[in-house]
């Protein structure tokens, strides 16, 4: 019988039946008279010669290390599967119709050099779960059945096994890798190589970092240049009891032994107990196969050596290169859209790479995902560079909305009433945003040591005195996001957990070089106590660590407070830019009176000179012009003193400060 037909050439599930045709031989001679038996005894039970088996079955028996009756058992059982008489043939050759199916007795029966060790579970057979055993009343008289992958394996055709197909994630797409990256997958490579030949379990790879798919993308060139097939897992998927965790080590073994697969295993800090979580660390420590560990954070094996790889970001030269292929690609699809685009928008894109790497720490996935979503708009009539930088900004946001409160602004300098000297510090904290790459980078301030280079500044005053719209002002100017954090929600009582809290909130900064505005400081950042316990020593080793995170984050950080008192004076030395925010004086709150009413704003009779009398800060003006406004909305007129006066009163309620005659005199 012949299975598949070709024209050219036996196919493998041709020369598989050839190979059946003997196991056929040896039951037909069961079914025979005796004397035809006798007769073809000596030829029938003689073994096939490896000569005339299918390549697929001899790699199979050499990978497994079967021994002749085991590879002649799987062939029974693979002619069950292929052929339609082998049911009758076994019922006849057991003598029970009844029993149309192989099992061990048959097999034991009819097979050359029998041996029982066959069935036994450490044999290779079952240990490697090529057959099936089924329900029985005896297990000598149980159905054998071949495994359907090990069947479609020796008939030419590969899948991955059933078990594993629903917690096995497809690979991204391979695709070109920078000079960093391509040089970790040179070391990977090097330290496999170098440590097969000394351990037959080879040590686990892990990539460290951020970015999960350069994770991959590393993970992969490595596999590939190793001649493995890479299968991406979550850590999640795996199942936790030991038995079934137990079936899926064998399964992978197996599939490694078979197709050359490797894992790559994506680990996350897990949710279950420590019971749970030490059985799939004992599973990740034993199983004989590659596995390249890709995770946020190290992770700690007990037994199996752990190599453990970097991944960083690109650099800022990788990063400029990597614009300039993908802007290159937009200018082209530009030049085939223009004839249809409003004049006036070609892309004007000089000179933009540098401020999107001084800003914005993109991955090589990150830039194509931005760049296709410009292409995506390049029919829009805003400028070309001002969508690329939105875009950008925006594909920033994702993890860090999670962690922080994003601040929309459209503050302008005008809008900040300051003395003059505390405006200049302002300005200085912009040009340095703006001029750090050249600074750091082309004039070589950056090159002996990344720490020290963040930029950082405390805004200290009182409530209402612009500490936050100052920072609001900083972020419209260098078109940055600016997010507040809730100290709240970042500091913990548990020990360690407020390091990892505010580790995240960098982490996730670090993509868009936002502006990070720690509001309200005063509690985290405070004088650093004493060493009295414990309890002390861990409050200063989390200063220690914001301080760490502060110096090396490439964006701006900014620290408020109303009492910088009470701040630790080695804690502000390491503050680059200090800002005072003074109380307004009577010409400041003048200013602040004129310019706090929007242009549209009805108003009538407002005079500036009594109002500045109020002894407020900008924030409280701020209240009292809003409150006054609907006041007057309300009354179906323009903002005028009365509004303003009954709005001031309700505000010193608000401030439990008493509102004196002096300060409101003759206002109406």
């Amino acid at each position: 019988m012949t299975l598949f037909h070709s024209e050219l050439e036996p196919s493998p599930a041709d020369h598989l039946i050839e190979a059946i045709a003997h196991i056929r031989q040896l039951l037909q001679l069961h079914t025979t008279p005796d004397t035809v038996r006798l007769s073809a005894h000596v030829e029938a039970r003689h073994p096939t010669p490896d000569t005339q088996l299918p390549h697929s079955l001899t790699t199979l028996c050499h990978t497994f290390h079967l021994s002749s009756f085991e590879r002649d058992l799987l062939l029974l059982c693979a002619g069950m599967e292929l052929e339609a008489n082998f049911a009758p043939l076994c019922a006849a050759a057991q003598g029970h119709p009844q029993r149309p199916y192989p099992t061990f007795n048959l097999a034991l029966a009819i097979l050359p050099d029998s041996d029982w060790s066959a069935i036994a579970p450490n044999a290779p057979l079952r240990h490697w779960q090529l057959i099936d055993i089924g329900v029985g009343n005896a297990l000598t008289d149980s159905p054998l059945r071949i495994d359907e992958q090990i069947l479609h394996y020796l008939i030419g055709n590969y899948h991955l096994n059933e078990h594993l197909v629903g917690m096995a994630i497809p690979p991204l797409q391979q695709t070109s890798l920078v000079p960093s990256h391509l040089h970790l997958v040179k070391q990977m490579v090097q330290s496999c190589e170098i440590a097969a030949p000394e351990s037959a379990l080879l040590p686990l790879l892990q990539l460290c970092g951020a970015d999960l798919a350069s994770q991959q993308a590393i993970a992969q060139a490595t596999c590939a240049q190793l001649n493995w097939v890479p299968h991406a897992i979550a850590v999640e998927l795996l199942p936790t009891d030991l038995s079934s965790l137990t079936l899926v080590k064998r399964l992978w073994e197996r599939e490694h032994r078979l197709n050359s697969a490797a894992l790559l295993l994506e680990w996350e800090e897990r949710s279950q107990d420590d019971k749970q979580q030490g059985a799939i660390a004992q599973w990740i420590d034993s199983i004989d196969i590659p596995v390249i560990l890709l995770s946020r954070t190290r992770c700690r094996q007990k037994h199996r050596p752990i190599l453990t790889f970097e991944v960083a970001s690109p650099t800022s030269d990788e990063q400029r290169l990597l614009w300039e292929t993908a802007l290159s690609a937009i200018r082209e699809t530009f030049a085939k859209l223009s004839a249809g685009l409003p004049t006036g928008i070609a892309p004007t894109l000089n000179g933009q790479i540098e401020g999107l790497v001084s800003h914005f720490n993109f991955t090589p996935t990150a830039v194509r995902t931005a760049s296709l979503k410009l292409k995506s708009q390049l029919v829009s009539s805003q400028p070309i560079a001002a969508q690329l930088w939105n875009i950008c900004r925006v594909q920033a946001r994702p993890r860090l909305d999670e962690l922080a409160q994003r601040m929309e602004s459209s503050a302008e300098w005008q809008d900040l009433v300051l003395p003059e000297q505390e405006r200049q510090v302002l300005r200085d904290v912009a040009i340095q945003l703006k001029q750090r790459t050249q600074v750091y980078e082309q004039w070589g301030f950056g090159g002996k040591s990344k720490r020290g280079l963040g930029i950082s500044a405390l805004f200290a005053g009182a409530s209402g005195t612009g500490k936050t719209l100052a920072a609001e002002v900083l972020a419209a100017e260098i078109q940055l996001d600016l997010y507040r954090i809730d100290l709240s929600a970042v500091v913990s009582k548990y020990i360690g957990e407020t390091e990892k809290n505010l580790g995240r909130v960098f982490d996730a900064a670090e993509v868009g070089g936002v502006i990070l505005l720690f509001d309200e400081a005063d509690a985290l950042f405070g004088k650093r106590s004493e060493v009295k316990d414990s309890h002390d020593r861990y409050a200063n080793m989390e200063v220690s660590y914001l301080l760490q995170r502060m110096e090396a984050y490439r964006g701006l950080a900014i620290l408020t407070t109303n009492l910088k008192n009470a701040i630790d004076q080695a804690f502000l030395r390491r503050i680059r830019f200090i800002v005072q925010f003074p109380f307004p004086d009577a010409t400041q709150r003048a200013e602040i009176w004129r310019r706090v009413f929007p242009a549209q704003t009805p108003t009538e009779g407002i005079d500036v000179a009594k109002l500045a009398k109020l002894s407020v800060a900008g924030g409280n003006i701020r209240n009292i012009a809003l409150n006054a406004a609907f006041l007057a909305a309300a009354a179906g007129h323009s903002v005028k003193m009365e509004h303003i006066l009954q709005a001031t009163r309700s505000e010193y309620i608000k401030l439990e400060k008493p509102l004196t005659d002096a300060e409101v005199k003759g206002w109406i």
